[in-house]
């Protein structure tokens, strides 16, 4: 009897991760701007996935589950990322007196694309973005993905695109059309 219902799960999460590794994938690579990191945090929230297939196969949104634990893993590595990054500039910070090696940050570009300025965003803005306009998602299942609420999801999502024009500049055209193009790895560079 196990083996039966365990080839038929094994049977339906091999479905269910063909159908979704992708769309997972580049909704990691959207949130860290890291196209080796997509990959990886895919593969990471599928195998925790599969750990709960007994549950997710009864779930109502089991994409939605998904893509959150997808989201989750994502805030993670990059609030690591921050983390060491303040670490090595504690480190290599000039010690008071004496000739460091602190150089000014250079000049902001004038254009910034959507990758760069998405990562400019805080997580959550950028998430509400990201599902909303480069997935397609509606604000109820983009509240659902993120487990914040549907006016919360409205509020960050309008001031993640007025932060985002902000960023692009006047010229840039419409941020909600260049985060779709940008949604493609590889793709948004100009």
């Amino acid at each position: 009897m196990g083996t039966v219902v365990d080839a038929a799960a094994a049977a339906e999460f091999h479905q269910f991760f063909e159908a979704h590794y992708a769309e997972l994938a580049r909704l990691a690579y959207l949130l860290t701007g890291e196209a080796d990191a997509a990959d990886d945090l895919a593969a990471d929230a599928l195998m925790a996935l599969w750990h709960r297939w007994d549950r997710m196969r009864e779930a109502d949104h089991p994409v939605a589950y998904a893509r959150g634990v997808v989201a989750n893993l994502a805030r993670t590595r990059i609030r690591g990322a921050v983390r060491e990054r303040r670490r090595v500039a504690l480190f290599w910070a000039p010690r008071s007196g004496g000739d460091g090696f602190a150089v000014d940050d250079p000049d902001v570009p004038t254009v910034v694309d959507v990758q760069e300025a998405l990562r400019k965003l805080p997580f959550r803005k950028r998430a509400c973005v990201v599902l909303r306009h480069a997935f397609d998602l509606s604000e109820r299942d983009t509240s659902l993905v993120l487990g914040i609420s549907v006016g919360t999801v409205k509020s960050q999502t309008s001031r993640g695109l007025a932060e985002l024009q902000r960023l692009l500049g006047p010229g840039a055209g419409p941020a909600p059309a260049r985060v779709a193009v940008a949604g493609q790895p590889g793709g948004g560079r100009q």
